[in-house]
Formats: C-alpha cells, sequence, structure tokens
C-alpha cells in the first residue's frame, strides 16, 4: 500500500516544463508541466512530444538559462540560424525524462534534437551539420529559412 502511495506522489511531483522560446524580449514563455508516469506512458508522451512542435530540444536548462556547455551550443545553433520558436524540455527537472529520452532515442547523452518528430542526434551533430551546411537544408524541408541565408543575402 505505501508503495503505490510514493509511486502516486513521485507521479504528480514528476513533469516537464514545456518551453516554448519566442521573441518576446527574450522571455522564455513557460507552458504548464507535463505530468509523467509509468514507463510505458513515458516512452508514449515522449512520441507526442517530439512530432507536436516542428524542432524539439531535450536539454539540461533551459534556453534562456542553459546549464551544460553542450546544451548552450545547440540553443547557440539555433539561435545563430533564427530557429527561435522550438520546444525545450529540461531534464534536470525530471530524472525519469532524462533517462526515458535516451532510452526513447536509444543516444546516451543530452542534448538531443527532434525535427518533425525524428531524432536528430546530439549537439556533436548538429554542430557538423551547421559547420557542412545541411542545417540549413534541413530547416529548409521543415518550412524554416536560416538566419544565416539572409546574413547571405545581405552581404552580397
Amino acid at each position: 500500500m505505501n508503495g503505490l502511495i510514493r509511486a502516486g506522489v513521485s507521479c504528480l511531483r514528476t513533469g516537464a516544463a514545456h518551453y516554448l522560446t519566442r521573441p518576446a524580449g527574450g522571455r522564455v514563455l513557460s507552458a504548464p508541466a507535463r505530468f509523467l508516469c509509468a514507463s510505458a506512458d513515458l516512452q508514449k508522451d515522449l512520441g507526442t512530444m517530439v512530432k507536436k512542435d516542428k524542432v524539439v530540444v531535450f536539454i539540461k536548462g533551459t534556453p534562456a538559462q542553459p546549464m551544460c556547455g553542450f546544451s548552450n551550443a545547440v540553443v547557440q545553433i539555433l539561435r545563430m540560424h533564427g530557429v527561435d520558436n522550438y520546444a525545450a524540455y529540461n531534464v534536470l527537472e525530471d530524472q525519469d525524462l532524462r533517462q526515458g529520452v535516451k532510452e526513447f532515442s536509444n543516444w546516451p547523452t543530452i542534448p538531443q534534437v527532434y525535427f518533425n518528430g525524428e531524432f536528430v542526434g546530439g549537439c556533436d551533430i548538429l554542430l557538423q551539420m551547421h559547420q557542412n551546411g545541411d542545417l540549413v537544408d534541413e530547416l529548409k524541408k521543415l518550412g524554416i529559412e536560416s538566419a544565416l541565408l539572409g546574413a547571405e543575402k545581405d552581404s552580397k
């Protein structure tokens, strides 16, 4: 009985705040926390979470305040390309989410980046895509024109 109560309380406490960054004075707007329970439910919720927005990232911290260098690099790369409307989930707020997303993607590290529900990779992959120009093409497939293209046009 006590185990059942503890599980219920744990379920109520766990959750991942869903952040949408918008160009509203540099502020991060927060939507209500999602409550994630059992492992199977978490995997189902993760499937829904990564498909909800065109760009989804699981990071340590928030876009306004990344808590590790790799998460910061992902935020900066997206910012350089003008991607300011994406869902960011702070895995530091929920250890179940942190472990669950690793199992969901079969990728052992955070941050993790998803485009249209498809796993792209971590910081190293996003950085490589940025450096070789593939990120511009992938964003275009999402209907997002990279801000770097605008800067390139302006310099000509």
